[in-house]
């Protein structure tokens, strides 16, 4: 056992915690297994929402970076780059309920690897575009971040690009 008595207490509450904790997810798990084909609709669905969500933030930071880097050129193309971007984001969200509701088809093969790599996928698409933006427009971090009035950063030059002082 831990010689201090305030950490031997955090392990003993975190003990007491975390047990129940995981005998109600154990529990909450085995009931899902068993009514699986009765949650398959809402775990498709659920997985919808969340490409919708995901995608759609990802989707509207991506216009308005546009619309921040290439104004002219992003008023002449909005309602085009508007409709793309709702169709992909439409098919994204879709493609991965499906799959998520033919990877919950048996019981048995759960752990499914189509689920498992669709919910990947899922996950790391939107982080994927937003990071690859970030480094196509020149800024930095990984989560956009709107900065206070007077301290937005402009796209950096590319190397040997000539910058005119005008």
């Amino acid at each position: 056992m831990p010689r201090s008595r305030r950490l031997r207490e955090i392990v003993l509450l975190s003990l007491g915690v975390i047990t129940p904790i995981g005998i109600l997810a154990v529990n909450a798990s085995a009931f899902v297994m068993r009514h699986l084909t009765e949650f398959r609709v809402g775990i498709a669905a659920c997985a919808l929402i969340s490409g919708l969500v995901l995608n759609g933030l990802t989707a509207w930071w991506l216009l308005r970076l546009a619309n921040r880097t290439a104004p002219p050129l992003y008023r002449e193309y909005r309602w085009w780059a508007m409709g793309v971007s709702t169709v992909i984001v439409l098919l994204t969200a879709a493609g991965g309920g499906y799959l998520t509701y033919l990877g919950l088809g048996d019981p048995r093969r759960l752990p499914d690897s189509l689920s498992v790599v669709v919910a990947t996928v899922m996950i790391l698409l939107p982080f994927g575009v937003t990071v690859a933006a970030r480094r196509i427009a020149g800024l930095g971090g990984v989560i956009p971040v709107d900065e206070p009035p007077g301290k937005e950063r402009s796209p950096s030059p590319k190397r040997g690009a000539r910058v005119s002082r005008t």
